[in-house]
């Protein structure tokens, strides 16, 4: 869908529809609106019952509201437009309003990845110097990681927008995706776009590359330490306090990934491929973590049962 070969200093972009089935889409949108209503209400039910229940005051349990207010966050910044392109056909999204969602999507997703490394420190206090653990993890130091983890992600991922502003978009303006991502609007750039792929680059690899090596290096440590002990049933007593951290680690990482190597290696995969990831990517993480902590924690589930 081609537009004028003239830029305009305030271009808008068109979200990709679903191939094929572009006369089906508000069918196709309720199993995405019914995801995000899991999404919303699982969140929120996991922020309400840390609040209630005195006995989840704990820096793990503070961290998981943390990932619950930015899956939150994260999905209403995305669906709820993508809804409305769905329902209401209304495809074009203004050049601010792209680069605003762009920038909460990876800010967001930074922050999420700084929080998933807290936790993974707290199970290796937890596991590995259980003494010290209550005077390391108090709630300022677990307030102080969540304000730490908002500052790193607006820093890095600010120059994001700024680096795409001043660029010309003079091509076609059809996104991949249905939401806007940086790689997918600086490749609609009609002008040199290598600082805007160096510093997205640098930025991915010294904030989730960089957590990624950082949680696996806590797990081989934790690991090391659960070998120690004598009986197998309290290496699996220790190690099974982690397993919900794992599958939200995985959760969050694996769509990541997907995406990425999509953007990377995907120019010639199917329009459906993509929007089918930057769902995944989207909702996965906002849908399974209420799910994965409130199956695994009972005073969660009592909670709920009780509401």
């Amino acid at each position: 869908m081609p537009f004028s070969n003239s830029s305009d200093l305030s271009p808008s972009f068109i979200l990709a529809s679903i191939p094929g089935l572009e006369a089906a889409q508000a069918w196709m949108a309720i199993p995405l609106c019914s995801a995000y209503v899991l999404a919303v209400t699982g969140n929120c039910a996991v922020l309400l019952v840390v609040r209630a229940e005195p006995s989840l005051h704990a820096p793990m349990y503070f961290f998981l509201c943390m990932l619950a207010a930015i899956d939150l966050a994260l999905a209403t910044a995305t669906v709820p437009r993508i809804l409305s392109f769905y329902w209401f056909g209304s495809s074009e999204i203004g050049f601010g309003a792209c680069l605003l969602q762009m920038f909460l999507i990876h800010t967001l997703s930074a922050i999420e990845s700084t929080v998933l490394l807290a936790m993974a420190v707290d199970r290796y206090v937890a596991i590995c110097h259980p003494l010290r653990h209550a005077a390391v993890l108090t709630n300022a130091a677990t307030a102080r990681i969540g304000l730490l983890a908002v500052a790193r992600g607006v820093l890095f991922f600010l120059p994001l927008p700024l680096l795409l502003l001043p660029l010309p978009f003079c091509g076609s303006r059809v996104l991949s995706h249905s939401f806007c991502l940086h790689q997918d609007v600086m490749n609609l750039a009609c002008a040199n776009t290598t600082p805007s792929v160096v510093y997205g680059l640098t930025a991915i690899l010294l904030v989730m590359g960089l957590d990624a090596v950082l949680i696996c290096l806590s797990y081989i440590l934790i690991l090391k330490a659960v070998l120690h002990l004598a009986a197998w049933r309290e290496r699996l007593k220790v190690f099974s306090t982690c397993i919900a951290h794992i599958c939200v680690v995985l959760a969050f990482y694996v769509p990541l990934i997907g995406l990425s190597v999509v953007h990377r290696f995907g120019k010639d995969l199917a329009p459906l491929v993509h929007i089918i990831m930057g769902n995944i990517y989207i909702l996965v993480p906002a849908v399974l973590n209420p799910i994965i902590y409130g199956v695994r924690t009972k005073q969660i589930q009592r909670r709920i049962l009780s509401l």
